[in-house]
């Protein structure tokens, strides 16, 4: 019994001494590098910018010179004179086929409906 606690006493003296444990203790030999860690992570980029744009309010219009009107014949503060074009005429199948439908809204019977678009569509 002597002889297992004195040999267990020996290894336990002997063991740390030979080096076997380096990086338990945190002993390190004079002829190896310091160990450099790794660089951390850049920070992260931040995002875009939002920015909101303006919303026009009913009460503040854009000046006149801003709205959209063709430049060389607008004088600044004058408005442009107003030009009246005669709009073009349907087809005669286009109104009798509009002069129909108003007459079926109306509630005409088929009598009623023919009638009513030889009006509406000679007008």
């Amino acid at each position: 019994m002597m002889r297992k606690i004195l040999a267990a006493l020996l290894i336990g003296l002997v063991v740390p001494l030979t080096g076997a444990a380096y990086a338990q203790v945190g002993y390190q030999p004079p002829n190896m590098q310091p160990v450099i860690p790794y660089p951390t992570a850049p920070a992260p980029i931040p995002p875009p910018r939002i920015e909101v744009p303006v919303v026009p309010q009913m009460s503040n219009p854009p000046p006149f010179a801003l709205q959209n009107t063709t430049p060389g014949l607008v004088e600044q503060g004058v408005p442009p004179k107003q030009v009246l074009k005669s709009r073009r005429r349907n087809s005669y199948s286009d109104r009798v086929a509009r002069c129909l439908d108003e007459a079926a809204a109306l509630g005409y019977g088929p009598n009623g409906r023919a009638a009513y678009s030889r009006s509406c569509a000679n007008q």
